[in-house]
């Protein structure tokens, strides 16, 4: 067996609509909704960007309806996007949308190699890192 890509990320949320709102407004996603694989359940909620997205399970969800991680937390998460914008231009976009930074930029290691990084919060507390490569 070969593992290809990540195909989608689940992040346990307090408030779907005010998540949803946070990543399109900040990170520039695209929200949609699907139907999930057991019939009678309500839609869920999707955050798209480029060939991935993030699936917003409310926290309090019965993992019978929707299977999780054993600690279905919210704010636990750690999440790295990669943009083709400069860290300065980064930093003003977070600043024009009063998202306060947590750090940087600084220099991190990324799946690639070196890469400069910007970080701060979404609504439920999880560690957002925007972060560029050196080609940018």
């Amino acid at each position: 067996m070969k593992i290809e890509r990540i195909d989608h990320v689940v992040l346990n949320v307090r408030d779907v609509e005010a998540a949803a709102a946070w990543y399109q407004r900040v990170l520039g996603m695209q929200r949609t909704e699907f139907t999930p694989g057991k019939p009678g359940q309500p839609p869920r909620t999707a955050l798209s960007f480029g060939n991935q997205k993030l699936n917003l399970r409310p926290a309090d969800t019965d993992p019978a309806d929707w299977p999780t991680g054993a600690n279905p937390a919210r704010g636990s998460d750690d999440l790295c996007f990669i943009t083709t914008s400069a860290p300065d231009d980064v930093i003003a976009h977070l600043r024009a949308c009063a998202v306060e930074i947590a750090e940087g930029p600084v220099r991190k290691q990324g799946a690639l190699g070196p890469m400069t990084s910007v970080y701060c919060r979404d609504p439920d507390g999880s560690l957002i890192e925007i972060a560029a490569y050196p080609d940018v």
